[in-house]
């Protein structure tokens, strides 16, 4: 026995030993003075300290060391399930390895809007893939724990399948929030038969298998935006300089000195800063602001080139978010791909860049009248923008979409994304979702969101 055991031991036999002196004690004094309830009480006493420090003391250490290796196996096998990230896939497995851990009839996963996989005795009333129900909504805003109990004459077949029955009675549970960086991804669900069930043993269970997932969730995450980071630096710098962009700027410049001596001068200017700000920002955040202006520097040069009635830029933007920080290379890049694929032979190109809320999300978008995409096209980029490997060599506008999507999930973190609407001949619309940052920002959503 270590030397811990065997100061636990001692501290046990003493405590035994004081409460069994002061309950001999109690007895003889409520005998004495023939007081029933007096030797009742200290009798009935000596007996609980009996049972109760004998089951303690008697306690193997090795069932206290199996206790303690079956709980560092459940964490890792979680770990190995979800170092990938939580999906359909990965959340079952973790519900049927900690369903055994805990008196519930039936555990479940859910993402921020679906149930992602349940195990337990039988049918669920919402199975995977059924849309977060109103208590889980409630946990997921709150990002607190909370205990739930659906009535009976509610919900019919809530309680014919949770509890198995068909005569009246309630279906109780706890829902435990996930938490990545203070920001709830999904929750863990716990379903009892009965709610005297949920006691403080029960709600400590929920609370650390939460809190397991969420450690692992959150280390999974920074494990991944490690990634994120390098890839997304080395893109970063590898797209700083369009060498078609800086060689027919310059052509368009030296073409100006001979016709506009006065625009050429205040476009080498506007060229010089855009380099400049272009090499200084490459891994820093910055307002939004600043971005935006680093865009219109980019139109601007681009109207030196296709000529002022080419191009139409707009803006709509949340005065909130003006100074809201981003990463730089994150609007005038999706700009560049407008001016770069979508103009047609003739007529203008409008660009529209729009940054509002919807939600607890930031919605920043960039749309533009131009040639438009087919829908494979679009599915392509996606699939390039969410992949490892990225697209393949030649294909600017999916490198340049993938560096965007990077920064997007890599600094604004899990729900963040870029989503494309294109039709053919019509126009594009990229909009980047970035998740809570409305909420982080206290700013609530208006009538000019994007």
């Amino acid at each position: 026995m270590s030397d811990n055991g065997d100061s636990q031991s001692l501290a046990l036999r003493i405590f035994l030993v004081g409460a069994l002196v002061v309950l001999l004690l109690l007895l003889s004094w409520g005998i004495a003075a023939s007081n029933e309830i007096a030797a009742i009480a200290s009798g009935g006493g000596l007996a609980l300290v009996i049972v109760v420090g004998s089951s303690v003391l008697l306690v193997p250490d090795n069932m206290r060391s199996q206790a303690t290796e079956r709980t560092l196996r459940v964490a890792s096998l979680t770990l190995e399930h979800i170092h990938g990230g939580l999906d359909a896939e990965s959340a079952d497995a973790v519900c049927q390895l900690l369903l055994p851990e805990t008196e519930a009839s039936g555990v479940a996963i859910t993402d921020t809007e679906r149930v992602l996989a349940y195990a337990g005795d039988g049918p669920v009333a919402f199975p995977p893939g059924s849309e977060n129900t109103v208590p889980t909504r409630e946990v997921l805003k709150s990002r607190r724990m909370e205990t739930f109990v659906s009535i009976d004459s509610s919900d019919q077949r809530y309680r014919r399948l949770i509890l198995g029955q068909d005569q009246p009675g309630s279906a109780f549970g706890i829902i435990v929030p996930l938490l990545v960086r203070d920001n709830a991804v999904g929750t863990i669900k716990l379903y009892y038969r009965q709610g005297i069930q949920i006691d403080r043993t029960q709600l400590a269970i929920a609370r650390g298998l939460g809190d397991l997932l969420s450690t692992q969730l959150s280390s999974s995450e920074l494990d991944h935006q490690a990634q994120l980071a390098t890839r997304a630096e080395l893109k970063a710098l590898q797209a700083q300089i369009n060498p078609h962009f800086l060689f027919n700027s310059l052509n368009t410049m030296a073409a100006l000195t001979r016709t506009d001596p006065a625009k050429a001068r205040d476009l080498l200017r506007e060229f010089a800063v855009f380099y400049r700000r272009t090499l200084e920002s490459s891994d820093t955040l910055i307002p939004l602001r600043n971005e935006l202006e680093q865009t219109r520097r980019y139109l601007k040069i681009e109207k030196a080139r296709f000529g002022e009635e080419r191009i139409v830029e707009s803006e709509r933007i949340t005065p909130d978010l003006e100074e809201l920080m981003v990463p730089a290379f994150l609007v005038q890049p999706i700009v560049e791909n407008a001016v770069r694929h979508a103009m047609r032979d003739e007529g203008p190109l409008h660009i529209d860049v729009s940054a509002g809320i919807d939600g607890n999300d930031v919605l920043i978008a960039v749309t533009d009248d131009g040639l438009g995409m087919e829908d494979e096209v679009v599915e392509r980029l996606l699939d390039a923008a969410s992949s490892t490997s990225g697209p393949r060599e030649g294909e600017g506008a999916g490198i340049a979409l993938k560096n965007v999507a990077e920064r997007v999930q890599h600094f604004f973190g899990p729900g963040s994304r870029v989503e494309i609407m294109s039709k053919l001949g019509t126009g594009t619309s990229i909009t980047l979702r970035l998740a809570n940052e409305a909420r982080n920002l206290g700013v609530e959503e208006g009538d000019n969101g994007a």
